[in-house]
């Protein structure tokens, strides 16, 4: 990453972290499960038209940042390891939607 990209990023990146914490208190629990994609995508819309190309990078930075520190959370409460719980994790979407 260049300096200039390394600043446009900078730039929105609080924005975008809000955008992503109003995103996870939108989706979890949501019901029915179906609709959590659909905010999803509504979301990364939203920032695309905003913020163009470097939103939605900053938008899956965040989101991969919040993961991260879900999946480690998840692991020390169970004493699984991270790649178990990702196994878990990839487990329960198989099982949700079988054909891919």
């Amino acid at each position: 990453m260049d300096e200039e990209e390394d600043r446009r990023l900078r730039a929105i990146a609080p924005e975008i972290s809000r955008v992503t914490i109003g995103l996870m208190r939108t989706v979890v629990g949501l019901e029915p499960a179906e609709r959590v994609p659909e905010e999803a995508l509504y979301v990364a819309d939203e920032v695309l038209a905003r913020h163009g190309p470097d939103g939605l990078r900053v938008l899956v930075m965040s989101l991969t940042g919040w993961m991260a520190v879900g999946i480690e959370n998840v692991a020390m409460l169970t004493g699984k390891t991270h790649e178990a719980v990702i196994d878990d994790i990839e487990l329960t979407c198989l099982e949700a939607n079988p054909d891919g």
